[in-house]
């Protein structure tokens, strides 16, 4: 495991209204990259390679209203080719509920996520709104619920006691999921495994990144990064020290 206290670059700015935005150099210029069924251990408290459940073995909360219904419309346009627990949803009064603490989230069925289809469904396993995303031609992002394609960037904004605002773009780590997120046997941020991408994250998630940060806060950090030489990023901490 990584240890809580190493070295990150980071990159701010500042904007017109004097706000900051701090963006993990670190991490964006990593070649991080999702290895769902390609040796993720998933989200369990033991080795889960095997049931390729990715992080959707809890399902997904949901941020607010607005993304409950945008989610709710993208589940209505799956069919059952493509979504293999479409009847059982159906059986159950929908893939959406109530959790004991009143928030909504997906449906568990067979211990994950009911949109997840398993490994042995005819499509295909994974996401079923991904797929039938990518299969429409459209975004992911776009059929997701916010947790779910956020994954694993995070944006947090803080305001100190002038009315000062600091956004700041990193690696989502196992504090933020909280007390749950200790009881994970992996984390893909954590694992060298998952550092193997074609390019970096800010090229590979520039959807995910503008959609939290905005246009001009990405082509800002886009423009900085590509101005210096990659020596000068250090490398993320899964690569220094691998398992």
């Amino acid at each position: 495991m990584i240890h809580a206290l190493t070295p990150h670059d980071w990159v701010s700015f500042t904007d017109t209204d004097g706000d900051v935005w701090l963006f993990d150099a670190t991490f964006l210029c990593s070649r991080w990259t999702c290895i769902f069924a390609r040796g993720c251990r998933g989200v369990l408290d033991a080795d889960a390679t095997d049931l390729q459940q990715g992080c959707c073995s809890y399902g997904a909360h949901f941020a607010d209203p607005d993304d409950h219904g945008r989610v709710q419309a993208a589940i209505e346009r799956l069919s059952a080719g493509q979504w293999q627990f479409k009847a059982e949803a159906h059986r159950l009064g929908g893939p959406i509920t109530r959790n004991d603490e009143g928030d909504w989230t997906t449906r568990l069925v067979d211990g994950a996520c009911i949109l997840l289809n398993r490994p042995d469904f005819p499509a295909g396993g994974g996401c079923a709104l991904h797929s039938a995303a990518l299969e429409a031609g459209e975004r992911p992002l776009d059929w997701k619920p916010e947790v779910c394609w956020q994954l694993p960037l995070r944006l947090t904004v803080t305001e100190d006691e002038n009315g000062r605002t600091t956004r700041t773009l990193r690696e989502w780590q196992r504090p933020d999921w909280g007390d749950g997120g200790s009881e994970f046997h992996w984390w893909c941020t954590e694992s060298h495994e998952a550092f193997v991408g074609d390019r970096p994250v800010y090229e590979e998630l520039a959807d995910e990144i503008v959609e939290l940060v905005g246009t001009e806060p990405y082509q800002w950090f886009v423009d900085h990064i590509r101005s210096r030489p990659k020596s000068q990023i250090l490398a993320h901490p899964a690569r220094r020290h691998r398992r």
